[in-house]
């Protein structure tokens, strides 16, 4: 067994970034907290003409058809703070954390940390159909970002401090650590290792017992349901093509309706006030589209709303949240979706086969929730912790992937990764472990190595192995086994003229040369050539004694690269299964086509 190979690859830094990464929770939290207050105080100002934070509906207003007015208002300030604030603050947030994440070295700026809440508490407040989740992943995510920059970490910590941070913002609002740590996974770490696994669950673990403190414990929605029969599984699979296809529809019009903004011949700082007209007069005819709606997700659970008023809910919430998202203006898509699928859950239960309707709301929400996001372990998860309703695990898990795998066959891009897309970044979705990371250098490395001896003279060196018959770029120069350094062409023709009688070994007189060890995985050699832009290192069995080993070389470092060509494109074939020919025999006895004097019992 050899010492220096391990599951994983670790230092004594995990323990620092995992304890900021608890402060950052705890921080993210209140954040959360603060957002919360701070939309309820819009709401009371828009709604109510009160300075207050206490907890209404702006359902429950009395404006009558000055109702339009509100959203307008908040659309134009929500415009003024993009244009003259931070552009940043547009969308809702997840893609705006990703984007930051994989082009922008996770860097976020204190402004983001600032004016995104108090955006998105003034579009949520003044009646936009969002959610507070979004803008409190971008906000924690600038609080962890904003530390790792204190600190001076590295960008694959900040990574995961900017993750960590966000998911712990998620976990404070909705109460659900578990299915926050499978959003960092699914969505936005990008690997998987204890230098980021390790900071999000403990920031996560923190922001879930803080929140009693501030939010309050328990289950968003508590509900508890019966468990579904044998039909089930059919029933959650038709839940989740019902629920794959509501996803592509409304991430194909969200889409759709941006492009239309996009070719308004006025700036967009506008266009959230002109999206929210249409907020407004939806708000007019059906008051409980507006704001964040987490009572109008509860009372469908709860089957508390006649059918009529959930159509109207249902048609009304997706049309301002589509006109309403594709106008740039500040807020979260996560309660919208929940409140759409529960919506069409509720609407479709009475006519689903095998069990009660109560169930499918819940079952609808979370595949909403996993075919727009691209998320599904999440989304189950996420409405499990949403109600403590064990019964509904195994339908919502079912339904969740069902509508994953219809959106993957059917759309190209997440309404996540499209946004991204358009503004000229690709994004891939699927990641596995690097081969590189599998193999270690004492594995693909040539042993076979042609040396040099250090007492050679330049000039035969040049002769001997420099000439017409030259067989390798490079030659690793040795002292009685101990490795000197590595000579090539460029290094002999830099030599100054009459230097042929020069022991070679006098060319390595300043710093040693670079050099891999037989331990070191086949990565992180990769990334030193990259740095230093050789094309091959020696490799020695130890720094100090540097006795040779061998050789590894960008062409060995391919290697790895081949088991996967094999696992992933050669397909082997079929194994065929022996079929006998037919065994009906004809009246004498023989089989069809059997000659006369051909026995009965002949074997083909």
């Amino acid at each position: 067994m050899s010492d220096h190979k391990g599951d994983f690859a670790t230092d004594v830094r995990l323990l620092r970034i995992s304890a900021i990464a608890a402060a950052g929770g705890a921080l993210s939290t209140v954040a959360a907290d603060f957002l919360l207050h701070l939309i309820r105080f819009f709401t009371n100002l828009f709604f109510f003409q009160t300075l207050s934070t206490a907890n209404h509906s702006p359902a429950e207003n009395t404006l009558g058809v000055f109702v339009v007015a509100a959203p307008v208002i908040g659309g134009l300030l929500v415009g003024l703070i993009a244009r003259f604030g931070s552009e940043q603050i547009r969308g809702h947030g997840i893609p705006e954390a990703i984007e930051a994440i994989l082009f922008g070295k996770s860097r976020m700026s204190p402004k983001v940390a600032v004016l995104k809440p108090l955006a998105s508490a003034i579009a949520i407040g003044s009646g936009g159909p969002f959610g507070a989740e979004g803008p409190i992943i971008m906000t924690g995510g600038a609080i962890g970002s904003l530390i790792a920059q204190y600190f001076h970490l590295s960008g694959a910590e900040r990574k995961a401090l900017l993750v960590a941070g966000a998911v712990a913002g998620m976990t404070a609002v909705f109460g659900t650590p578990v299915a926050a740590v499978l959003l960092a996974i699914e969505l936005l770490l990008f690997e998987l290792r204890p230098r980021s696994l390790l900071p999000v669950a403990i920031a996560c673990a923190v922001a879930g017992f803080t929140r009693p403190l501030l939010l309050g414990s328990g289950p968003l929605f508590p509900l508890q349901t019966v468990p579904l029969g044998t039909v089930g599984i059919v029933s959650s699979c038709i839940a989740g093509l019902i629920a794959g296809a509501l996803s592509w529809g409304l991430s194909t019009w969200l889409y759709k309706v941006e492009d239309l903004f996009g070719k308004l011949p006025i700036h967009w700082m506008w266009w959230p006030a002109l999206g929210a007209i249409a907020v407004g007069i939806g708000g007019y005819f059906q008051p409980r589209t507006l704001g964040v709606g987490y009572d109008v997700i509860g009372d469908l659970l709860h089957d508390h709303l006649a059918m009529q008023a959930v159509i109207g809910i249902v048609v009304v919430k997706a049309i301002i949240w589509v006109i309403a998202l594709a106008s740039g203006t500040s807020g979260g898509v996560l309660a919208p979706l929940l409140m759409m699928g529960a919506g069409v859950g509720a609407l479709a239960g009475p006519y689903m086969p095998g069990s009660e309707p109560a169930v499918w709301p819940l079952i609808f929400m979370a595949a909403a929730l996993g075919g727009m996001m691209r998320a599904p372990v999440m989304a189950a998860v996420f409405a499990f912790e949403l109600t403590g309703d064990v019964n509904a695990l195994l339908p919502l898990l079912a339904s969740a992937a069902v509508a994953y795998g219809f959106t993957v066959l059917l759309m190209r891009r997440s309404i996540l990764t499209e946004k991204i897309a358009r503004r000229g970044y690709h994004i891939y979705r699927e990641y596995s472990i690097d081969p590189l990371e599998r193999h270690y250098v004492e594995e693909v490395m040539t042993k076979g190595v042609q040396t040099i001896d250090a007492r050679v003279t330049v000039g035969d060196v040049l002769r001997s192995h420099f000439g017409t018959q030259q067989k390798f770029r490079a030659f690793p120069v040795v002292a009685d086994g101990v490795l000197v350094g590595m000579v090539d062409r460029a290094l002999l023709d830099s030599m100054p003229p009459g230097k042929a009688d020069t022991p070679i070994s006098e060319l390595f007189t300043q710093a040693p040369p670079e050099i891999a060890l037989p331990g070191e995985t086949c990565r992180n050699v990769a990334a030193r050539l990259a740095i230093t832009g050789l094309d091959r290192v020696p490799v020695v069995d130890d720094e100090k004694t540097r006795r040779l080993l061998g050789i590894v070389s960008r062409h060995d470092l391919v290697k790895p690269s081949l088991s996967v060509f094999t696992e992933e494109r050669e397909r082997e074939r079929f194994r065929r299964v022996w079929v006998p020919h037919s065994t009906r025999y004809t009246p004498t006895g023989k089989r069809p086509g059997m000659t006369t004097d051909e026995p009965a019992d002949t074997k083909r």
